[in-house]
């Protein structure tokens, strides 16, 4: 089993530290700043080996300059911008980065993006900025329907896959899913637990596949309620799973 560690950057980011409990290698996912990267590799005494990124926005790749060298390769999103890349990848691509001895699955997640990906591996998913804890994100660059179906795809997933996402927005996107499902009993006691969390300083992540089927409004298309509720809202009835998150994605941007 993989040690994932937090290792928070920038006013709200999560860069990822990832390591085998028998190696000193180790890799980061998504990492927004170098010099708290570096400081956490130092901290533990580990080397590091390779650097994984979802997407290209600055907040998730300013951090590589500071850290790479020729050795060490950067994999990312094919047809990409971002800086020092060396391992494009696309949508079924299978890697065994820097010593882990875990193969991740490569799965395309546009919409916040249109070049995002995420890694699946050892029960573990890395989100980016795709699927948050209680939410999506925002929709930048891509379209409901496809953002709908990853989604769809995603929620597939065994219900246990825990799910590290790239900001503690849990506490916001718990507010609006309470807006959307007032009577979800579920997610009324995950945002009691996640209140506690935060105001004690905790982190909110990982949070599980099932967890997000349980109480994330965006990955709740096919709820009585949630389509109720948003048919209440545009004001008419919803056409389908993708109308249902267009309706809930245009909501939240304005909530």
């Amino acid at each position: 089993m993989l040690e994932i560690t937090p290792i928070p950057v920038l006013s709200d980011n999560y860069t990822w530290l990832v390591h085998h409990p028998q190696s000193t290698a180790a890799v980061v996912v998504d990492p927004g700043e170098a010099a708290p990267v570096a400081h956490a590799l130092e901290s533990l005494g580990l080397t590091l080996s390779a650097i994984l990124i979802t997407h290209h926005h600055g907040d998730h790749v300013a951090g590589i300059a500071g850290l790479r060298d020729d050795a060490i390769p950067v994999y990312g999103p094919a047809d990409s911008d971002i800086p020092h890349l060396t391992q494009p990848l696309k949508h079924g691509d299978r890697i065994t980065p820097g010593g882990l001895g875990v193969e991740f699955e490569v799965i395309a997640v546009p919409g916040h993006t249109l070049d995002h990906i995420a890694y699946l591996g050892d029960g573990s998913l890395f989100a980016g900025d795709a699927l948050f804890a209680g939410g999506c994100g925002r929709m930048f660059e891509g379209t409901p329907a496809p953002m709908q179906g990853y989604l769809a795809k995603l929620r597939a997933l065994p219900p246990a896959t825990q799910v590290y996402c790239g900001h503690e927005y849990t506490q916001a996107n718990l507010a609006f899913a309470q807006a959307v499902e007032p009577e979800n009993t579920a997610l009324q006691a995950r945002a009691e637990r996640v209140h506690e969390q935060r105001q004690r300083g905790a982190i909110t992540l990982p949070s599980t596949i099932g967890e997000e089927r349980a109480t994330n409004p965006f990955m709740r298309w096919d709820s009585d309620a949630v389509r109720r509720h948003a048919g209440e809202h545009a004001g008419r009835t919803p056409e389908g799973p993708a109308d249902v998150f267009a309706i809930l994605r245009d909501w939240k941007d304005h909530f």
